[in-house]
């Protein structure tokens, strides 16, 4: 990251307070989240508190503090998929694989978004992984969503 975290930097030359939110979304877009190294860093960069930077980040849902799965799972709580049952597949994914919204499985392969609106409300309930669309799905369904992408691992 830290040839990353140059290169970004070089972008912002003036280290100026109103960069902070550019700066840490090129860094996200870097390392797919902002690490504490990270943070610490722009900290220094811009002589301002980390805490500070905390701050503005967590106010913000578009940033993440751990890296993503290698199946990152969004489940569409819009108000078509919430109608038809969201809350039960969301209920059912976070039992599958034993995870909250805005975390990580121990073993890395799964993380879980809640997100307001997919925009396939025709597809309600709908959730996505890594942008593939599963359509209608229900709390059944989510286990044999979840073993074929387990089953990928294995293959």
């Amino acid at each position: 990251m830290e040839n990353n975290f140059k290169e970004i930097l070089t972008r912002y030359p003036e280290g100026s307070v109103e960069n902070l939110i550019p700066i840490l979304q090129d860094i996200q877009e870097a390392e797919g989240y902002l690490s504490e190294e990270s943070v610490a860093s722009v900290a220094r960069y811009l002589d301002m508190p980390a805490s500070k930077i905390y701050g503005v980040a967590t106010f913000y849902n578009q940033f993440r503090f751990t890296p993503l799965g290698k199946y990152h799972v969004q489940v569409c709580c819009g108000t078509a998929c919430h109608v038809l049952g969201a809350a039960t597949v969301l209920e059912e994914i976070q039992k599958n694989i034993g995870v909250e919204s805005g975390q990580t499985s121990k073993d890395g392969l799964f993380s879980l978004e809640v997100v307001a609106c997919i925009g396939a409300c025709g597809l309600a309930p709908v959730i996505s992984v890594n942008g593939n669309f599963h359509a209608k799905v229900t709390g059944e369904s989510i286990k044999e969503i979840m073993d074929n992408y387990r089953n990928q691992e294995k293959s």
